[in-house]
């Protein structure tokens, strides 16, 4: 079992034209100790088979099971029903009269499925497209983003094909974009946000413009947009929904609540879904709101997720500074600050679920004067959050208390980076670059990776059933 996981891997290698030691360096792992497993001689720990299955494209449960790993779900059913998922595997091989195990080369993921590839546009660290490649049908084979320290970790996480630069200068210089099923991005949303005081005439509304662009030059089967909540409201969605009717897209839109899907954060988004031929869907929830009447778990929705449970297992932060590559995660970035005697006061006037009043109430001497004139509104401002519920929106300084509910649930301090990007879902092994400032910017602009794999998982299902309608269609002529 060893050797032909070896053998997958050093093909697998051998087609995204990376050395030996290239692949090394970006694991972080010795050549020899790379080597060793491409020889068939050891076999790779979990964790450094899911860094392959990301560097390489390839699928992590057709790996794990090329080295004896068979995933937990399945290996449950086998033990439930071992002759009758024998013999029902039998049967299969004999029609296929072929092995059901390929790697992404070959344009399928294990089950005789086509991976579809993707194009990310304004894709920072890759959130969007970290959600979709773990649905394990996705491949991501061009990105753009215009912050270097984002494209850095963006190659990092998925290999070297996010291009860096104005996406207008790309178009502009007749860029030639690769083919793919789907695009996928959020432009720039400052210039729809309320909290952008003059966003009447701001630039970056017309961003989505160069990505209706991209749509156009490419022709994928589907695009993609995510967005504030306020584009659905804006002439530009209007001017976007005839866009691609032209094209002759069909388009699902809808705000979505980022906790609705798993996300311990509450975080609202434009979603816009659009593809050829077929209507698509959005996702359906998989959470709930625990405090809405009803009941919802006949539905089979599970509780929204946690504060404590995205957090809670994590110790006292260590230092001040990222460690990316020097420690283990998660405490590469899980780091503190060196607050002020008076700022660690304040934080000490908050409980649990307050916020800045609490800190009037009990120290008006420590409120700053803006606050105490501002006697409305601001209830995040200098926020705790609850253990037992999700976090609000994680936004790009996170570390500051006096710019929302930031403050840990019980202990006198910001959040770290670390639970930032928990609380986004992103999982522990996702490599950021940059400095610190870069990287909290990256974590608070990112789609939060589980909400794009529910979508990916949405998505998957219209690509399918339109796949499958032109093969057949195909078939008959």
């Amino acid at each position: 079992m060893a050797k032909r996981l070896g053998t997958t891997i050093k093909r697998l290698r051998t087609a995204r034209g990376l050395t030996l030691i290239a692949l090394a360096k970006r694991l972080r792992i010795d050549r020899a100790h790379l080597s060793r497993i491409e020889t068939g001689k050891i076999d790779p720990s979990d964790a450094l088979l899911r860094k392959l299955s990301r560097c390489l494209g390839g699928d992590q449960e057709e790996l794990s099971t090329l080295c004896g790993r068979l995933p937990k779900d399945v290996q449950a059913i086998i033990n439930d029903r071992p002759r009758l998922s024998i013999s029902y595997l039998r049967r299969l091989s004999a029609i296929s009269h072929s092995n059901l195990l390929c790697d992404s080369s070959s344009n399928g993921n294990g089950l005789g499925f086509r991976k579809y590839k993707v194009i990310d546009l304004f894709s920072g660290a890759g959130g969007f497209t970290r959600g979709l490649v773990d649905t394990g049908r996705f491949e991501p084979v061009f990105a753009n983003d215009f912050n270097m320290w984002a494209v850095n970790t963006y190659n990092y996480n998925f290999g070297e094909h996010c291009v860096p630069g104005d996406i207008n200068n790309l178009l502009n210089c007749s860029t030639e974009f690769p083919n793919a099923d789907v695009v996928v991005g959020g432009p720039p949303c400052q210039g729809f946000s309320l909290l952008n005081k003059k966003r009447k005439g701001d630039p970056r509304k017309q961003l989505w413009q160069a990505y209706m662009e991209v749509v156009r030059r490419v022709q994928p089967l589907a695009f993609v947009m995510e967005n504030v909540p306020e584009l659905l409201a804006s002439e530009e969605y209007q001017e976007i929904r005839r866009l691609a009717g032209e094209m002759g897209y069909l388009i699902d839109a809808a705000i979505l609540n980022a906790a609705d899907y798993g996300v311990p954060q509450r975080r609202r988004r434009a979603i816009i879904m659009a593809t050829k031929f077929v209507k698509p869907k959005l996702p359906p929830a998989t959470h709930f709101n625990p405090k809405k009447v009803g009941d919802p778990f006949n539905k089979g929705l599970l509780p929204w997720e946690s504060v404590k449970r995205a957090i809670g297992d994590l110790p006292w932060p260590m230092g001040i500074e990222a460690r990316v590559g020097a420690v283990e995660p998660p405490m590469d970035l899980h780091f503190g600050r060196t607050p002020r005697e008076s700022s660690v006061q304040r934080y000490k006037c908050i409980p649990e679920g307050g916020n800045r009043f609490d800190l009037q109430k009990k120290r008006p001497d420590l409120t700053p004067g803006c606050w105490i004139r501002k006697e409305s509104g601001g209830t995040d401002l200098f926020g705790r959050l609850w253990w037992e519920r999700p976090a609000f929106t994680i936004r790009t300084e996170f570390f500051k208390p006096e710019k929302g509910r930031y403050l840990h649930p019980s202990q006198h301090r910001p959040i770290t980076h670390r639970e930032a990007a928990r609380l986004q879902s992103f999982p522990d092994d996702f490599i950021f670059q940059g400095s610190k400032i870069e990287i909290a910017r990256q974590i608070g602009n990112a789609v939060a990776p589980l909400l794009a794999h529910r979508i990916g998982e949405s998505l998957v299902a219209t690509l399918d059933t339109l796949v499958e309608s032109a093969e057949a269609a195909l078939s008959v002529a």
